[in-house]
């Protein structure tokens, strides 16, 4: 129960720090070292991370979240807060890059051993 609880806490507080770094990647997206900040500091932040659900995935939703939303946004006067020019399409490559990182790191599932079949199933029937 308590490795149960830990791990929903880490999650919880790694959607919280991944928010708080999307939500400067999108302030500081248009200035060059603004960028170059926001690059280190995200790809940094998933390498440092054990790969897994409630680390490196957790991270990367919650730095995703900002970042899509205020991509995919228009305001009513059809503003935008990522324009379509090269600083936009960069942190929107970001984004996907962030998000391969986090998919594609993932442990592989453990299989539990199949038990041996008996000798009695691997025997053929006769055909008659």
């Amino acid at each position: 129960m308590t490795r149960t609880l830990l791990l929903v806490v880490a999650a919880l507080g790694l959607l919280l720090a991944g928010a708080a770094t999307g939500i400067a990647a999108v302030a500081l997206h248009t200035r060059g070292w603004g960028f170059a900040l926001v690059v280190v500091a995200s790809l940094a932040t998933l390498l440092a991370l054990p790969a897994g659900w409630s680390t490196r995935v957790a991270f990367a939703l919650g730095w995703e979240v900002p970042v899509l939303r205020a991509g995919l946004a228009t305001g009513p006067g059809g503003d935008v807060v990522v324009s379509g020019d090269l600083a936009g399409y960069a942190l929107l490559v970001l984004a996907l890059v962030v998000a391969l990182a986090a998919m594609l790191t993932l442990p592989a599932r453990r299989r539990t051993a199949a038990p041996a079949p008996s000798e009695e199933s691997c025997e053929r029937p006769a055909s008659a």
